[in-house]
């Protein structure tokens, strides 16, 4: 039998890989607000249920960071680095920013860029870094151990 053998066309083009990368830096975008929503409202609910897991240090100083950046860099008028490339990305694809007809860019971008002036954005921000410190204050981490 003979081998199969590669032949000289890719299986993507270039056009497609850079796209490929821009839809992955999406989804981790998403990621990146889903960690920041849904951990609140897991904290919350973890400490209703007393689950321990809602105290770790880390997973606690993570989050606040996280959305501590969101608001920082919304507050000094940053675009945020995740969105510049990403549109980096759809433009080395040929693709349009945020007019791409894709199933996964149609609905992953609607729940990310909302309509929303400056000022508003830091209004929502600011209210949900707040209940975030609120937080982390009546549902502290737990202590760091003493190492022996």
């Amino acid at each position: 039998m003979m081998a199969n053998t590669i032949t000289s066309t890719a299986l993507l083009t270039s056009e497609q890989w850079w796209g490929l990368l821009a839809d992955t830096i999406l989804l981790i975008h998403v990621a990146f607000v889903l960690f920041i929503m849904l951990g609140l409202l897991l904290v919350w609910t973890g400490a209703a249920f007393r689950w321990s897991m809602v105290r770790h240090r880390l997973f606690r100083h993570l989050h606040l960071g996280a959305m501590g950046f969101v608001l920082f860099e919304t507050v000094i008028g940053m675009v945020c680095p995740l969105t510049e490339w990403e549109a980096a990305l759809r433009e080395r694809a040929g693709q349009e920013t945020y007019g791409s007809d894709t199933f996964m860019q149609y609905w992953l971008q609607r729940i990310l860029y909302w309509d929303l002036s400056a000022a508003g954005f830091i209004i929502l921000y600011a209210t949900v870094f707040s209940a975030m410190v609120l937080t982390y204050f009546l549902i502290p981490p737990y202590p760091k151990r003493a190492r022996t």
